[in-house]
């Protein structure tokens, strides 16, 4: 599936949304509300639908997965063998995973990944370029980059949500907010991640880029919500009120 999209994307003649679409034959690309729905493709009529009123970044990505769908149907051995594979539900969930894969290829081929990994290393600063620069959002080029990232880092964006609470609103409590992991994951070395909701304790880098949105790099450590600490070189680069961040665990001296 990876092969598939990377070559689609280098024949295309651009990856804007119009320019995506162009190497498919015939298929017509619609913009419509659509509910819940952020997009499909039918191969009956070759036309690909997308929710006009979800974010542009959605948009952009969901358009690359339905082109994977494409991609997928037009594949006669591929298709063969999953269908030899797997049936039903779990066929529709493996084609919806494959397709995910395609888009991430299309957006964010490998040739930029090594791009950013050989000017910034596996860094917060990487991974806030490789949303910019792919115009995907922030999990979607974690996942991509820690895919890609040799050696063992955890990657996490961070940003101020509300704290878990038994506060009643209605009784007039103020919800606290405090900055946590709104999402994170490691590069095939690394057995860990950091759970959505996990607080960044005030005294850690983390924070101190938040709080100065300046970029921060030291040693200091894996804030686990257990409390427990993993050392850690740590990597911090704000950029519109979240946190990218990159944990490198490699020579770290202890768990």
């Amino acid at each position: 599936m990876r092969e598939l999209a990377s070559a689609y994307a280098a024949r295309v003649p651009s990856l804007d949304a119009h320019g995506l679409v162009d190497g498919l034959d015939g298929v017509q690309l619609r913009f419509m509300p659509m509910g819940q729905r952020d997009g499909a493709y039918d191969p009956e009529h070759h036309v690909i639908l997308i929710n006009s009123q979800v974010r542009p970044e959605r948009q952009r990505f969901t358009l690359a997965h339905e082109i994977s769908h494409a991609l997928l149907l037009g594949d006669d051995d591929l298709l063969s063998d999953l269908h030899d594979s797997f049936e039903g539900e779990r066929l529709e969930q493996v084609i919806e995973t494959l397709c995910n894969v395609g888009a991430a290829a299309i957006l964010m081929p490998d040739a930029l990944i090594a791009e950013l990994l050989e000017r910034f290393g596996p860094t917060g600063r990487a991974l806030a370029e490789l949303s910019r620069r792919a115009d995907v959002s922030a999990s979607t080029a974690l996942y991509a980059l820690a895919e890609r990232t040799p050696g063992a880092v955890l990657y996490a964006v961070c940003t101020r949500s509300r704290l878990e609470s038994d506060t009643d609103e209605e009784d007039g409590g103020v919800p606290e907010t405090a900055l946590t992991v709104r999402v994170s994951g490691g590069s095939a070395g690394v057995k860990y991640t950091l759970r959505s909701g996990t607080p960044i304790p005030a005294d850690h880098p983390v924070h101190a880029a938040f709080e100065s949105n300046l970029p921060m790099r030291e040693a200091s450590y894996v804030p686990f919500r257990s409390g427990r600490k993993m050392p850690a070189e740590v990597d911090a680069f704000p950029v519109r009120g979240r946190v990218m961040v990159s944990f490198d665990l490699t020579g770290r001296s202890g768990t």
